[in-house]
């Protein structure tokens, strides 16, 4: 009776799971000491993203003092168990903290492991470093392959990346409507840089219809926006509308991006390669 009973319990709740759900909770309400009472043991136990959690709160001093050595350990322990959470926050504590000795070819190993997972912010910054060529050897058909990858994954910076690409004619043929294309697409996903760059397409009619107006409303939204690509076009098309046509841009820099349109078609026959 007992075995035939034993049929009809129900499994166990994964509790690993549940606990890791709590924590998370408790973080995003800033709840930090909660969420690494919960972490502490399942790290210890060997759990890649509670070890990845506990090295972000260390990186970041979230509910514990800054430590980057601390932060180190802990990033590695879920970084070499595959966490690519765990591998991306590795390869950004080498990249940018000044207390660890910056490894930039490992860094770069770790963003591909990473990538490779689908992480899109790792595939994001690997794009970049491939692409930059200060750090390490670059490969613009890999930075474009992982800018590719990230930017279906999400990423603006990415979609802003290869406008950039195709503007310049790096790896590819120059074709400023495909660069165009990524532009409208980073800057409808809120990148500034990539609003910025739409604007300068418009104002000098590269790639899409001449339209100052239309420039204006973007170059504002991403002066904004942080971006210091904008102030080389700013006050030139500022300068070419009149009131009126000053007013409306300024009404559509306004406008949430969600009620923008957003002409995302080619203009000219292309593919995502």
């Amino acid at each position: 009776m007992a075995s035939l009973l034993s049929r009809f319990r129900r499994k166990p709740v994964d509790t690993d799971a549940s606990r890791m759900t709590d924590a998370l909770a408790a973080a995003r309400r800033g709840e930090y000491a909660v969420a690494l009472a919960i972490w502490e043991p399942l790290a210890r136990a060997g759990h890649a993203r509670a070890q990845n959690n506990i090295g972000a709160c260390f990186a970041g001093g979230l509910g514990v003092i800054r430590d980057d050595n601390l932060a180190y350990r802990w990033l590695s322990l879920a970084a070499e168990a595959g966490d690519p959470v765990g591998q991306r926050n590795l390869a950004t504590l080498l990249f940018k903290r000044e207390s660890i000795e910056p490894d930039y070819e490992r860094a770069a190993s770790l963003y591909r492991k990473a990538a490779e997972q689908g992480d899109a912010e790792a595939q994001d910054m690997l794009s970049w470093m491939l692409l930059e060529g200060d750090l390490i050897e670059p490969d613009f058909a890999e930075a474009r392959r992982w800018a590719l990858a990230a930017a279906k994954n999400g990423s603006a910076a990415s979609m802003t990346r290869l406008g950039m690409l195709y503007h310049n004619a790096i790896g590819v043929a120059r074709d400023p409507f495909e660069a165009v294309y990524w532009w409208q697409r980073g800057a409808y996903a809120g990148d500034a840089d990539g609003q910025a760059m739409l604007g300068a397409a418009y104002h000098l009619g590269s790639g899409i219809a001449r339209d100052p107006v239309e420039a204006f409303a973007w170059l504002t939204r991403a002066r904004a926006g942080g971006s210091a690509l904008a102030a080389t076009f700013f006050d030139a098309v500022r300068a070419s509308l009149d009131a009126g046509e000053l007013q409306e841009a300024e009404r559509r820099a306004a406008l949430p991006l969600s009620q923008t349109d957003a002409p995302l078609q080619r203009m000219n026959k292309g593919d995502e390669r």
